[in-house]
Parts: C-alpha cells; sequence; structure tokens
C-alpha cells in the first residue's frame, strides 16, 4: 500500500505564526489534519530579529499541529517575506550539442542552474529561479520547449533575490526547532497558489497579501509570473496610527480596528461612539469611529498607492501587459471593511477578495477558508507538490528502546562474592572426598547433642 504523502507548511508571520499539516484526499483537494498559531515573537516586518523568541513560538505553532493532528512533523516548508525581498528579470541561453535531440527537462535544468550562478550584490542569495518564456533558435513566445528541436535554448526569468543572513536565520530557527527545513517559498507565490484560479492568472491578475509587518505583491499574465515585490508595511502600522491617534495601548488598538475599523471614513456617522476602558482605575475613554475611520483611511491610502506603483512599474498601463482580472486581495488586512471598494476607487481595477476554500476539501473547518490562513494553505499545497513525507503518525514510531536496569557495580562486594563461592566449591570437593568420614561425624554430632538434652533435663 502506497503511504499517504502527509505535507507540512510553516507561515512565519509578524503576528502570528502558522504550522499547517494537511494531504490531498482523493477528489485531489487539500484536507486539513492540524493547524497551531501562536503569537510571533521576534518577527519584524518578515524578518527575524530576536532568534530566541522566535524558536519558542515556532515550536509552540508544531506543538499545538502535533496534539491537533495526532502527527509528528519531521520537516516543513517555510514562507519567506521581508523588506529584504526583490526581484530581477534576465535573459539567459544554453547552446545545445546536438540540435539533433530533442529538448528534455535535463536541458532546462542546466539553464537555470545557469541562472543560479549569477552575481549578485554582496550579502545576497537567489531564492527562486522561475522560467517565464522560452525562445528555441530565434522562434519566441514558446511556453513549453520540452519534446522541441533546436541548437540555442533561451528564456526570460524572474529571479527572486532576498538577503542570505536573513534566509539562514529562518533556516537556524526551524532547525533549532527540532525539525528539518525541505523547502523555501516567497509567500506572495504561496498565496497565490491558494486564492487564485488558473484563469485569472492567464487573463492578468495582481495579487495582493496584506500580512502584520508587510505587504506582498505578485502579479501573473499569461499564466506566469511577471513582477513580485515586498512593501514594508502592513496591518501593524494601522494599528501603531490608531494607538498614537487615540492615545491608547496597542492591544486596545488592535481590538478597535478588528471589531469597528472601516477604511471608508464617509460610512460611519458623526455620533457613534465608541467606550474604552481607563487603565487601573482611570476614567473610560470614548472614541468617535469617524475618527478612527479617518486613521484607517489614510494609512490603508498610502499602502494601495505603494503598490499600485509597483503594478504600475510592472507596465499594467500597456494594452498587451493588462491585468483583465484585477486584483486580489487577501491576508489577515483583507478582511478589514470596505477594503475593497477603497482599491477600486484608488487604483480603478475590479477587486475581490480572496479565500484560500477552492482548495479546501469540503469538510473543513470555516475558520481555516480565512483570508488570515492563505499563505500557510499555499505553503501546505507546495510541500505536496514536492512529494515530501513531512510528518509521520505519532502510533508509527516505535517506542525508544529502554535499557534493562543494572545496579552500580560495587567492586569489593563483587569480590567478596567470588570468594564465597571459591570457598564454596573447595567445601563441596572435601564433601565429596570423605563422604565416609561425614556420615561418622553427622552421627557422633547427634549422639553429643543427645548427651547434652540429657544433661540439661536431668538439672
Amino acid at each position: 500500500m502506497e503511504k499517504e504523502n502527509i505535507a507540512v507548511g510553516l507561515d512565519i508571520g509578524t503576528t502570528k505564526i502558522v504550522a499547517m499539516i494537511g494531504k490531498k484526499n482523493e477528489y485531489g483537494k487539500l484536507e486539513i489534519l492540524g493547524v497551531g498559531k501562536s503569537k510571533s515573537l521576534g518577527v519584524a516586518r518578515g524578518v527575524v530579529n530576536n532568534i530566541t523568541q522566535t524558536i519558542q513560538s515556532i515550536q509552540q505553532a508544531i506543538h499545538e499541529a502535533e496534539n491537533n493532528s495526532g502527527y509528528k512533523i519531521k520537516d516543513v516548508v517555510v514562507g519567506i517575506a521581508g523588506q529584504h525581498i526583490r526581484s530581477i528579470q534576465h535573459t539567459d541561453y544554453i547552446s545545445r550539442s546536438n540540435p539533433e535531440e530533442v529538448i528534455g527537462g535535463a536541458d532546462i535544468q542546466l539553464l537555470i542552474d545557469q541562472v543560479n550562478k549569477l552575481a549578485m550584490l554582496p550579502g545576497e542569495e537567489i531564492i527562486h529561479v522561475l522560467p517565464q518564456e522560452f525562445k528555441i533558435d530565434g522562434q519566441s513566445e514558446i511556453k513549453e520547449p520540452i519534446g522541441m528541436y533546436g541548437g540555442r535554448l533561451e528564456s526570460s526569468f524572474h529571479v527572486v533575490v532576498g538577503q542570505a543572513s536573513s534566509i539562514r536565520n529562518v533556516g537556524r530557527c526551524i532547525q533549532s526547532s527540532g525539525i528539518e527545513l525541505s523547502g523555501l517559498t516567497l509567500e506572495p507565490l504561496a498565496s497565490s497558489d491558494a486564492v487564485l484560479s488558473q484563469e485569472e492568472k492567464e487573463a492578468g491578475v495582481a495579487l495582493i497579501d496584506i500580512g502584520g509587518g508587510t505587504t506582498d505583491l505578485a502579479i501573473f499574465k499569461d499564466g506566469i509570473i511577471r513582477h513580485t515585490a515586498v512593501i514594508p508595511f502592513g496591518g501593524n502600522v494601522i494599528s501603531d496610527d490608531i494607538k498614537e491617534g487615540c492615545s491608547i495601548i496597542e492591544k486596545q488598538a488592535e481590538l478597535l480596528k478588528v471589531k469597528f475599523g472601516s477604511a471608508w471614513p464617509g460610512e460611519n456617522r458623526d455620533n457613534e461612539i465608541v467606550s474604552i476602558p481607563g487603565l487601573r482605575g482611570r476614567e473610560p475613554k470614548e472614541i468617535s469611529l469617524k475618527n478612527l475611520s479617518k486613521i484607517i483611511h489614510a494609512r490603508v491610502v498610502e499602502i494601495v498607492e505603494q503598490v499600485f506603483t509597483e503594478i504600475k512599474a510592472y507596465g499594467h498601463e500597456d494594452p498587451r501587459k493588462k491585468l483583465i482580472a484585477g486584483i486580489v486581495l487577501t491576508g489577515g488586512g483583507a478582511q478589514l471593511k470596505h477594503i475593497k471598494q477603497l482599491v477600486e476607487y484608488i487604483t480603478g481595477m475590479d477587486t475581490r477578495i480572496g479565500y484560500p476554500n477552492e482548495h479546501l476539501a469540503g469538510d473543513s473547518d470555516e475558520e481555516f477558508s480565512s483570508p488570515l490562513y492563505a499563505t500557510a494553505v499555499g505553503l501546505v499545497m507546495n510541500s505536496i507538490e514536492n512529494k515530501t513525507q513531512s510528518a509521520v503518525r505519532k502510533d508509527e514510531i516505535a517506542p525508544p528502546k529502554i535499557p534493562s536496569y543494572r545496579p552500580p557495580v560495587d567492586e569489593y562486594q563483587e569480590r567478596r562474592e567470588e570468594e564465597v563461592e571459591e570457598m564454596e566449591s573447595k567445601n563441596n570437593t572435601k564433601k565429596e572426598e570423605s563422604t565416609g568420614d561425614k556420615i561418622k561425624r553427622s552421627f557422633f554430632d547427634r549422639y553429643v547433642d543427645k548427651i547434652k538434652d540429657f544433661l540439661d533435663n536431668a538439672e
């Protein structure tokens, strides 16, 4: 019987860390077996800045996922983001020694390996090399070159680059948590796998993933990734603005944003007020929802405009590069009220909220189809593609062999036992040699005992 392919994704975000265990069911949908979530400590804007705290947060999420699923996690596919991520366009080619042979996977791999050797800026490392369109002997716009003939194989590539130290810090946190790192995936790519359809990728779409510390962008056209960017602002900046603007603590600011926040100030009337409990016996604080919306609106506009600048940098205004499917919003920030309308107003592009439920099995918990879990679902899908056996059932793990207890050796006691054994063996030999004497002696002894008894009784 074939072993089931259990996949694990780990989303290390700025506000939360999510460990998700899943497998493909018989219908090709993702069945979630267990999820662990912990507050992310030690991560700022997608970059690890405190190794110890990050390890503790990862261990907590992993432990919770293992308890919920009954599986033991061995390795994970991790999402990587952060302001250090950048992407470049690059074109490269190889000359084939025998043009009469058909092009195979080995030729494409050779071309990708060649791009991986590109010289980067000091301290940078290539994360992904994504082929876009191929050219064979001058013939362009070839999407699948395998099986074709040609001497010169050329391709344009989308190369994603990140800071080597940040990538290694993530790897160190994973290994110190007692698990292995089986793969790294750019977070906007993972989110796009979870929430975008193939039709949208063909038509042209911009995915905006608004997380806690960063906003990630991935642009697709003709089914190919065209542009990626990470903007170092997210939901946390909105909460900070509310905290400063309303003079309240961070926890209250986050709660206000989630429960009463809106990205469109016109929605709230002037007399709508929410009361916040005061600190340590102080008077409660009253906050106008209209003012709250104005603070949120100002920051969301700034984030969306930065993303829109990136979309224009890709060349969205060129008719051939037009994104017909518009924008898809996902991530925790996409749950903010009226954000869809605001994005449509600023960009003039059709917008929808992206939920990962399209790829999830029908009986999945409704909570996991939230945009909040889009990246985690995408990472599990990525792990399934890699065909990694990332977790095993706890009941399949053989219990460790416990050595039988042996008391500590007392050398003196050992010597005494040996001497006693030796004396006993000598006595046995003597006894065997003089059986007749023994009988006589024993008879004499009995006779002496009888006399003693007689004398005692006589007294």
